[in-house]
């Protein structure tokens, strides 16, 4: 089969369409014929030699794809071959073919087309895992998500107004705010303007009961002051910088608390967990079109590299896909 692989750390071009070994399944696992997979920003720290994949995962980029089930491993039961499905990858989604935990498989979702699906296992996981199961987002509470024109943005939009929920954004232009608006969102606050604290705290009075941050250091003190009484920050991303000062007196204040979490080194059973409460809760949300995923750009597979830029530029609304077959 024919995979992206990574030449030696460093820019975009570093990426390459070359053949590599078909993957074999191992006993609960399934083989897919990779239909698409999805650009995220992990991809490009991993590119970069920032981030290397857990230990026996695949070290092809790509942490989540669609496509159809080829093969089943020993003791698989569930799902069949000719099965379209979208899956969570610890790596590896960058290929033709991907070997993927049974446990990690979702069903395309309703009226959505395969290629379109690749876009959201990752981010429904993500957002679902940190917003829902974790800080316990409910109907009538303040949900901020830095990043709102992003991938795991335009979906945690939809998951908190699916929920009932007053959902504030962040993001970096008028356009990109007005799009977040058409998704749901209630209040846009363009951080290169304005200063989301003195925003929320005008529009809600309490402030936000759950915080989605992908800044991590940078915005941790003023996140704090966002925070409502019991408030939950949620910590996903460090694209502000990994060290920021905490000021534990304002968490003991506000009774709040601060939690950080990524996915791809979860162990398989916590994934499976996160993976079948997406499929019994969320799932029907997204059949029925109150959730969706969000397509900024399909580029081929073997273009990889031009995706990578698009996405460090900055300039894309939602996800960007890479389409194995043209």
């Amino acid at each position: 089969m024919h995979a992206i692989t990574i030449r030696e750390p460093g820019a975009p071009d570093v990426l390459e369409w070359t053949e590599v070994p078909d993957p074999e399944p191992g006993p609960g696992e399934v083989l897919l014929d990779v239909t698409a997979s999805a650009v995220n920003r992990a991809d490009l720290l991993q590119r970069q030699g920032n981030y290397p994949p857990p230990p026996g995962a695949s070290d092809i980029l790509g942490l989540e794809c669609s496509g159809t089930i080829a093969e089943l491993g020993e003791g698989v039961e569930g799902w069949q071959v000719g099965d379209e499905v979208c899956a969570l990858l610890a790596g590896g989604g960058y290929a033709e073919r991907v070997a993927v935990p049974a446990g990690q498989l979702l069903p395309v979702p309703g009226e959505i087309e395969t290629v379109a699906a690749a876009g959201l296992p990752e981010v429904a996981c993500t957002v679902w895992a940190n917003v829902v199961m974790h800080a316990g987002l409910s109907e009538g509470q303040v949900l901020l998500v830095h990043g709102g024109a992003g991938g795991i943005g335009t979906h945690a939009i939809q998951v908190g107004k699916a929920l009932g929920a007053t959902v504030a954004v962040t993001a970096g232009s008028a356009d990109r705010l007005d799009r977040c608006r058409q998704l749901g969102a209630d209040i846009t606050i363009n951080y290169k303007e304005q200063d989301f604290v003195e925003v929320l705290r005008a529009e809600t009075k309490s402030g936000a009961d759950v915080i989605l941050d992908n800044m991590g250091a940078k915005y941790l003190d003023r996140n704090v002051d966002a925070l409502a009484a019991d408030g939950r920050l949620v910590i996903i991303g460090m694209q502000g910088g990994v060290k920021g000062e905490l000021n534990i007196g304002k968490l003991l204040g506000k009774r709040a608390s601060v939690f950080a979490a990524g996915l791809r080194f979860r162990p398989l059973d916590q994934k499976a967990a996160i993976v079948a409460d997406v499929r019994n809760r969320l799932w029907p949300l997204v059949e029925q079109g109150s959730v969706r995923p969000i397509v900024g750009h399909v580029v081929p597979m073997a273009e990889a590299a031009s995706a990578h830029r698009m996405l460090e530029e900055g300039s894309i609304f939602g996800k960007v896909l890479l389409a194995a077959k043209s």
